[in-house]
């Protein structure tokens, strides 16, 4: 079975058709579609990630955590290197807030551009 493609060349006048398997034309869409979808769902999931470190971290500190725990350790290493230029961008008196803020508007930034770069992603399907 063949699908039938429109073939347009305006130096020659009238339509001609050419031929096209089937399985190659929507095959090859199909498994694109299928890749960039993967690609943009681990994206997302990325982000997703590292925006759940930063607010793990902000409720642990805010609710002052066991900071001799390890798992408060492993969470507040991992948001301190995802916080990167983020850390001291506001400076509140209270540590509490600093935190808030500081790693607060980090996640934002990840999920924003999380949320672009995952749409143009997808816009390639």
């Amino acid at each position: 079975m063949a699908e039938h493609q429109k073939v347009t060349d305006p130096t020659e006048g009238p339509v001609r058709r050419r031929k096209v398997p089937i399985w190659r034309a929507e095959g090859t869409t199909l498994a694109r579609k299928r890749a960039v979808n993967a690609v943009a769902w681990a994206v997302s999931l990325a982000t997703t990630i590292v925006v759940l470190i930063l607010a793990v971290h902000i409720v642990f500190v805010a609710f002052e955590a066991n900071a001799s725990n390890d798992l408060v350790k492993h969470v507040a290493d991992w948001a301190d290197t995802l916080a990167w230029q983020f850390k001291d961008v506001f400076q509140p008196s209270n540590p509490k807030w600093e935190v808030a803020v500081n790693y607060g508007l980090a996640a934002v930034v990840y999920l924003i551009v999380g949320r672009i770069v995952t749409s143009l992603i997808r816009r390639l399907a």
